[in-house]
C-alpha cells in the first residue's frame, strides 16, 4: 500500500519524526472493517439530540427542518463514520510504532520502540459486541497517547504483548523477508491479522503474577465510598427539575399531602430509609460496573490492571515509572476497616495518580502496596509525630473556622430578630466539629524514613499514608511561615515528577524537616546541618 503524502506531522510526546526504514517500505494496515459498526453509531447518537431538535423545531415553530431531511442526516451521520476507517493506517517496523490519520489534515505521529511506557486497552459495551478494542499507547512524557480505534481484540492483545517486550532483545528470523513488520507473520494479510507478537522477539513473555484480585466481599465498603455520591445528587437533581413533568407527579403530589397531613414523622423517616437504600444501590451498582473482573499482575516489567463490566479497561504502568504509593483512609471507610491504594508513578495520565485498588480491606492494601514497592516496611513503620506545637497550630488553625461560623448568624441577629440560642448553638456545634476535626488531623500527621522511602503522614477527614522512593526525589522546599518560625515548625515539600509532583508534610519541626531530608537525599542539605 502506497503511503499518501503528509505535509504536516503531528509528532507524539517522546516521538520523533519517521525516517525511512532501510529495505523495503513496512506495509500499513488499516483499523478493522468491523469498525464500520460502530463508528457510525457513535456518530449518530452524538447527533440523535441536535437532529431531533432540528426536525421539530424549537416549541414546534416553522423554523424546523422538514422530515425528508431525516434521511439526508443519517446518511451524513453514516459517511462521517467511515471516515476514521478510510484514513487511519499504522505499522511496526524494527524501531518505530508509526500512526498515520486525517482526511483534510493528514497527521503522522511516531513512537520509537524502546520510547513506549504504556500500552492501556479499553473496550465498550458496543465494543465488545463487536469484538473491538482501543489501544492507547503512552511515551511517558504528558497526558498524550497514541490512540487506534478500534482493532480487534486479538490483534490488540498481541500489539500490547509486542510494545511491552520492547525492552527484550529482537532478533529477526532469518526466513523472515527484510522490511517485515516486527511480529508480522510473513503472509499475514493486512487489516485484521496479529501485528506484533512478542512471541517473535527471541525471547518468550513472562508469566504474570497475580498481585491482587476482586473478592465480592469486598462489596460491604461500597456504601462508606463517597465518590459516587456525585450520581445520587444529580438524579435528586434531575428529579427536583423535571418531576412536575412525570405522569405520577399528580398522584404522588396528592399521596405526599395525605401523609403530610396525618404522619409527618413518617414522612422524615421513609425520607431517611429511601435516601439510605438509594445510596446503597447507587453505591454498590457503582463498585460492580466499575470493577467487575479486577484483576492486578504484574508481567515484563510492569504493572496490569483490568477491571470493568460495560467498559473494559487494561491499564498498564511500567515499574520502572513507579515512583512510591499512596494508601487512602477515609473517614467512613476507616470506620469499618477500608482503604483505597494508588500508584504515584510518572508519565502516565490521570495526573501520575492510578487507583490499582477499589475501596477494600486495609491488610489487603498494605500487602498490595507492599508488593508494588517490593518491601513491606515503608506500608507498616510507625510514623514520627510531630509534637505538641504542630497539634496547637493545628487546633488554632481549625479555631479559626469557628469565629467566622459562628459569627455569621451572630452578626446577622443584629438585622433579624433571631432567637438568641441560635448563635449559641451553632457556635457550640462548630466546636465540636472543629475540635474532632483538628484532632485527626493532628493525629494523621507524621514522617518516617527508610533505607529507600520516605513516608509521609497527612489529611483531616481522610488519613493519608505517601510512600515516596529516594530516586524519585528532584529536591526539597523547606517553607516558614511568620508564625511557624515562632514555634521552629515548617512545612517540609518533596519535588518529584510522580502523582502530583509534590509530598507535603506540614507542620514539622524544622530539626526533623532537616534530618528527613537529608537521610532522603544525602548531601543535599548538608550546609544547613552545620
Amino acid at each position: 500500500m502506497s503511503e499518501p503524502s503528509a505535509p504536516e506531522a503531528d509528532l507524539a510526546p517522546g516521538a520523533t519524526e519517521a525516517t525511512p526504514e532501510a529495505g523495503p517500505e513496512v506495509e500499513w494496515h488499516r483499523l478493522s472493517p468491523r469498525n464500520l459498526l460502530i463508528n457510525p453509531v457513535k456518530v449518530v447518537g452524538q447527533f440523535a439530540v441536535p437532529a431531533v431538535i432540528a426536525l421539530v423545531g424549537v416549541s414546534q415553530g416553522d423554523r424546523g427542518l422538514p422530515w425528508w431531511a431525516a434521511p439526508f442526516v443519517v446518511v451524513g451521520a453514516l459517511a462521517l463514520g467511515a471516515v476514521p476507517w478510510l484514513t487511519t493506517f499504522y505499522r511496526t517496523t524494527p524501531t518505530q510504532f508509526q500512526v498515520r490519520s486525517g482526511l483534510l489534515n493528514k497527521t503522522m505521529k511516531t513512537a520509537p520502540l524502546d520510547r513506549v511506557r504504556s500500552v492501556d486497552l479499553e473496550a465498550s459495551l458496543l465494543h465488545r459486541v463487536v469484538g473491538l478494542s482501543k489501544v492507547q499507547v503512552g511515551t511517558g512524557v504528558d497526558d498524550d497517547r497514541i490512540t487506534l480505534d478500534s482493532v480487534s481484540t486479538e490483534q490488540a492483545a498481541t500489539l500490547r504483548q509486542f510494545l511491552l517486550a520492547r525492552r527484550a532483545p529482537t532478533t529477526v528470523p532469518s526466513d523472515q523477508p527484510t522490511g517485515q513488520p516486527i511480529g508480522q507473520p510473513t503472509g499475514q494479510p493486512a487489516g485484521d491479522g496479529p501485528v506484533g507478537t512478542g512471541e517473535l522477539s527471541g525471547v518468550p513473555p513472562e508469566p504474570g503474577r497475580v498481585l491482587a484480585e476482586i473478592d465480592w466481599a469486598w462489596l460491604r465498603f461500597a456504601p462508606f465510598s463517597l465518590a459516587r455520591l456525585v450520581v445520587l445528587a444529580a438524579a435528586v437533581g434531575a428529579l427536583s427539575q423535571f418531576g412536575d413533568q412525570l405522569p405520577i407527579a399528580d398522584t404522588a403530589q396528592s399521596a405526599w399531602g395525605w401523609v403530610h397531613q396525618f404522619a409527618l414523622y413518617l414522612v422524615v423517616l421513609g425520607l431517611l430509609v429511601g435516601g439510605l437504600v438509594s445510596w446503597v444501590m447507587v453505591a454498590v451498582t457503582g463498585y460492580v460496573v466499575q470493577w467487575w473482573n479486577m484483576r492486578l499482575t504484574r508481567e515484563a516489567g510492569s504493572l496490569h490492571l483490568t477491571a470493568g463490566l460495560f467498559t473494559t479497561r487494561s491499564i498498564t504502568v511500567e515499574e520502572q515509572r513507579v515512583r512510591g504509593v499512596e494508601m487512602k483512609e477515609p473517614v467512613l471507610l476507616r470506620l469499618v476497616g477500608g482503604a483505597e491504594l494508588s500508584t504515584l508513578a510518572t508519565g502516565v495520565g490521570s495526573g501520575g495518580v492510578t487507583a490499582i485498588l477499589p475501596p477494600c480491606p486495609v491488610g489487603v492494601a498494605r500487602d498490595v502496596g507492599a508488593d508494588v514497592l517490593e518491601t513491606a516496611t515503608p506500608m507498616g513503620v510507625p510514623l514520627v509525630a510531630h509534637g505538641p506545637a504542630a497539634r496547637r497550630r493545628t487546633w488554632i488553625r481549625h479555631l479559626w473556622g469557628v469565629l467566622v461560623v459562628t459569627a455569621i448568624p451572630l452578626v446577622a441577629s443584629i438585622w433579624v430578630d433571631l432567637p438568641w440560642w441560635l448563635p449559641v448553638l451553632v457556635g457550640v456545634v462548630s466546636l465540636a466539629l472543629a475540635g474532632l476535626g483538628a484532632e485527626a488531623a493532628y493525629r494523621h500527621l507524621g514522617h518516617a524514613a527508610t533505607p529507600d522511602h520516605v513516608v509521609v503522614g497527612s489529611g483531616e477527614l481522610t488519613r493519608v499514608r505517601t510512600v515516596l522512593e529516594h530516586d524519585g526525589i528532584i529536591g526539597w522546599v523547606v517553607h516558614q511561615t511568620f508564625f511557624q518560625r515562632r514555634l521552629s515548625l515548617a512545612t517540609l515539600t518533596a519535588t518529584t515528577a510522580a502523582g502530583a509532583e509534590r509530598v507535603v508534610a506540614r507542620d514539622i519541626p524544622l530539626p526533623a524537616a532537616i534530618r528527613l531530608a537529608d537521610a532522603s537525599t544525602p548531601g543535599v542539605l548538608t550546609a544547613f546541618l552545620a
